[in-house]
């Protein structure tokens, strides 16, 4: 069922939307979840992912790994993380891309910029404001 008349439901331009996405809407779609002990502390379920938050590998090859980005690769929808990587055959390591909805973030570089994201995600916040609300005659 479709809900908004504005947004097409072809999956041709669904598909041509995503893979032709400015890198500043690439952001957004690059977000993995949040750990259970951060999710309950923030109220929030995901974040976009950033260079410096540690993550944790949960499906694919690399299961169970853990590690900090250390590139976000909005290009190829991947990030880089710490010693996740593959030796070539000169001998050089290449590191190997993984797709943020396959980690979970474990812990955020937090800034004012992202402090500010998770305030205004807040669920329970939000909720607690509108259950103050009280009707007047």
């Amino acid at each position: 069922m479709k809900f908004n008349a504005d947004v097409s439901s072809s999956r041709r331009k669904s598909r041509k939307a995503h893979f032709s996405a400015p890198s500043s809407i690439r952001r957004k779609i690059m977000s993995s979840a949040l750990s259970k002990e951060l999710r309950e502390k923030y109220h929030a379920r995901s974040l976009p992912v950033r260079k410096d938050d540690e993550v944790r590998i949960v499906r694919g090859k690399y299961k169970g790994r853990e590690g900090k980005v250390t590139q976000v690769y909005r290009k190829k929808w991947v990030i880089h993380v710490d010693r996740v990587q593959r030796d070539k055959s000169n001998g050089a390591t290449a590191p190997i891309g993984i797709h943020p909805s396959n980690v979970v973030i474990t812990t955020i570089k937090l800034d004012k910029d992202r402090r500010a994201i998770l305030d205004r995600k807040d669920t329970k916040k939000s909720k607690e404001a509108s259950g103050d609300v009280e009707m007047v005659d």
